[in-house]
């Protein structure tokens, strides 16, 4: 009696099959993945840890694995010399101020998030991003998440469910919590600047409505986050992609939305008290500038002064938290408050200057500040060289990116868009022209 095997795939390995085979041909699946991963709730998080991973994060490090083994299969198009010599800057900096660091061991946690951040996933989905699906594949998981996000945060400032703001309930978080008080903002503003970004590209008359209408409803839970930083970075951006795109519209943009923000605060008071007093203390962080930003001011003092001890090397990734209390004025806070109905009232820690170019200059140095200049610049010039259809969007993007720097850096839950948003920003930089890209 003859044995027989039967070797045919199951349905499970079938379908893995196919799954690697879709990924293969299209891996930007991976990054628009990662972009709606964000909005996942990881639940509050002990911000004084080491490290935090996320669902993002995860699916960030499967793009990077499935593009690195296109590109030794020959599938993917390498990254090109000038962003080769770009990304290498940045790990070379950051190696470094690793080996100089006062704590080495401390900062190789540091050395590998600098890498994934500002290195491997913006390469990645630099890779990823072949034609123009992809390109609006992305773009179109920026907008998913931001009207999830929006919605959520406009049914907690309607409902009192939010972080507390002036002693009230009412800020908007989205899924995120008060102790990543500037998430949802911030995906938020990416989702609005990229559905403005394709309306102005689109054709279709019924998506050129949908992205415009995306756009205005997400402008009310950017409103109630009662981000300074977003609204401003937002606005600086929206205004450099409206003049790239139509300098006329730009200007009937500017009319309508000033318009639109008297209905709807002054005439139908949505957020009014709040927003006013939000919009009216920005006019005074020099002169009479409120706890928050006294409290930034000093930070940046603080890795001013720890830079003048280490200016070439810098000391190192992750040193700033431990060189802050010996460098820092005394008025300078112990953190600042949040608040909400899950966590009651904490005390968040100061653990960076608030400032991405003061994080660089104090842990890495003249040659991290100069490593990271000659990215953001070189990506900036060349979006606003090529930046075109879906290219609008990149140079938005990464315009929002470069202006919430100088009061912000990385950390938290979306730190990993900004690696999405440069990594769009180098496939328009590159001057590449997406439907002619290979296979």
């Amino acid at each position: 009696m003859a044995l027989t095997l039967d070797l045919a795939p199951t349905p499970a390995a079938r379908a893995l099959r196919r799954a690697r085979t879709a990924l293969a041909a299209r891996p930007s699946v991976l990054a628009a993945a990662t972009v709606l991963l964000v909005c996942v709730p990881t639940g509050e998080k002990d911000v004084t840890a080491a490290v935090h991973v996320t669902a993002a994060d995860l699916a960030s490090l499967a793009l990077v694995a499935v593009t690195a083994v296109g590109l030794l299969r020959g599938r993917t198009p390498a990254i090109g010399r000038t962003a080769a010599a770009q990304f290498g800057a940045i790990v070379l900096a950051a190696a470094v101020a690793t080996v100089g660091s006062i704590d080495p061991a401390a900062s190789l946690t540091g050395f590998v998030r600098l890498t994934q951040v500002f290195v491997l996933v913006p390469a990645a989905v630099l890779c990823s991003l072949r034609d123009r699906v992809d390109q609006r594949l992305v773009l179109g998981s920026f907008v998913t998440a931001a009207l999830i996000q929006g919605v959520v945060g406009v049914h907690q400032y309607l409902t009192g469910t939010g972080a507390s703001y002036t002693g009230r309930p009412i800020r908007a978080v989205g899924t995120f919590g008060a102790l990543d008080i500037m998430a949802m903002s911030t995906v938020v503003s990416y989702g609005l600047l990229a559905a403005l970004a394709l309306a102005l590209g689109e054709r279709d008359p019924r998506l050129r409505r949908a992205m415009y209408a995306a756009a205005a409803f997400l402008a009310f839970p950017l409103a109630v986050s009662f981000s300074r930083g977003s609204w401003i970075a937002t606005g600086a951006a929206a205004a450099v992609l409206l003049l790239r795109a139509d300098a006329r519209l730009a200007v009937r943009s500017a009319v309508l939305g000033l318009a639109a923000a008297v209905v709807l605060i002054g005439g139908l008071g949505l957020g009014a008290s709040g927003v006013t007093a939000r919009i009216s203390s920005i006019g005074s962080v020099s002169a009479a500038p409120d706890q928050s930003v006294s409290d930034r001011y000093d930070l940046w003092s603080t890795a001013g002064r720890i830079w003048q001890d280490h200016p070439v090397t810098g000391a190192g990734p992750k040193a700033f938290q431990q060189l802050r209390d010996s460098h820092a004025p005394l008025r300078l806070s112990s953190g600042s408050d949040a608040a909400d109905a899950t966590i009651g009232f904490q005390r968040e820690p100061l653990l960076s200057p608030h400032n991405m170019y003061f994080l660089v200059l104090s842990e890495q140095g003249l040659i991290g500040i100069v490593a990271y200049a000659a990215l953001f610049l070189g990506l900036l010039l060349g979006c606003l060289r090529r930046a075109r259809g879906a290219g609008l969007a990149a140079l938005a993007l990464l315009v929002w990116v470069l202006v919430d720097f100088l009061y912000a850096d990385i950390g938290g839950t979306t730190t990993v868009l900004t690696s999405v948003v440069l990594g769009l920003a180098a496939r328009t930089a590159r001057g590449v022209t997406p439907e002619a890209t290979p296979r």
